[in-house]
């Protein structure tokens, strides 16, 4: 395992013992709205202090992005954070949600975990190296038919104008796919892909944080995600599509072609 992955390794599993050491408790936490259906709690914080205190003390010299408000300016290496992915599932003790840690240098995600500490999956990547859970090799779904396709999605929670996007690709592939699934963490739901249980997934409204590890994640196993224009800058836009590739362009045909009737309609 590469030094990097391996300290990202370890801050993701101490963040998933603090996370964990709090689940008996949640209904004495502390929380407070970030924005519309969207919190944090102190365990969030923690979890989060937790990381960085872990990097910090591998890397001092390393840049870290997280979602609950660290930013570090270092050199070219970038940690991308999201210390609880899923935190209104854990408020509601929903066993959904995950820690996320990417390491980018320049332009190009070089590691990636998501860590699942409920069920103790952790999902690692590192360019070049393939993708594994719980250090076994993962590929995505083979599946090349639509209609056998399980697909996930998340709700455009943080920007309800994105619903008029939403709704239609969703009415369109409840009709043409095997299901639909919402869990509520995007860092799982991309993690799924790359190990097959979804044969596909889509959202929009993401953050950089929810996407980058699973990103390297689907790449590494074999499989292809970009924005919904099919450009690899959903760091940038939030728009998430993702399969394998023998599934890809009917699933991107589909979305892009509901995209693009609505626009004309403005």
């Amino acid at each position: 395992m590469h030094p990097i992955l391996n300290i990202a390794v370890r801050a993701a599993r101490k963040a998933g013992d603090v996370i964990m050491q709090n689940w008996n408790r949640i209904d004495r936490l502390r929380f407070k709205d970030k924005g519309i259906h969207d919190y944090v709690t102190e365990v969030d914080i923690h979890a989060e202090q937790a990381i960085v205190e872990i990097i910090h003390t591998a890397y001092p010299d390393h840049s870290v992005l997280s979602e609950e408000g660290t930013i570090i300016k270092g050199n070219s290496y970038e940690w991308i954070i999201d210390p609880l992915d899923g935190t209104t599932n854990y408020m509601h003790r929903f066993p959904q949600f995950s820690v996320s840690i990417a390491v980018r240098k320049g332009r190009d995600l070089e590691h990636a975990v998501v860590y699942d500490p409920h069920w103790n999956e952790l999902y690692t990547a590192s360019r070049g190296n393939g993708s594994h859970l719980n250090d076994k090799r993962i590929r995505v779904s083979k599946t090349d038919r639509l209609q056998d396709a399980l697909v996930g999605t998340g709700f455009p929670y943080r920007e309800p104008e994105h619903l008029k996007y939403w709704i239609p690709i969703f009415e369109d592939l409840a009709r043409k796919t095997s299901g639909i699934r919402r869990p509520g963490s995007a860092a799982l739901d991309l993690a799924y892909v790359a190990c097959g249980r979804y044969d596909a997934f889509w959202e929009m409204g993401l953050k950089s944080w929810d996407v980058a590890a699973g990103a390297l994640l689907i790449q590494e196993a074999g499989g292809m995600i970009t924005d919904f224009q099919g450009r690899e800058k959903f760091l940038q836009t939030g728009e998430v599509i993702a399969s394998g590739s023998n599934l890809f362009t009917e699933f991107q045909n589909i979305i892009q072609r509901h995209v693009h009737n609505i626009e004309k309609q403005q």
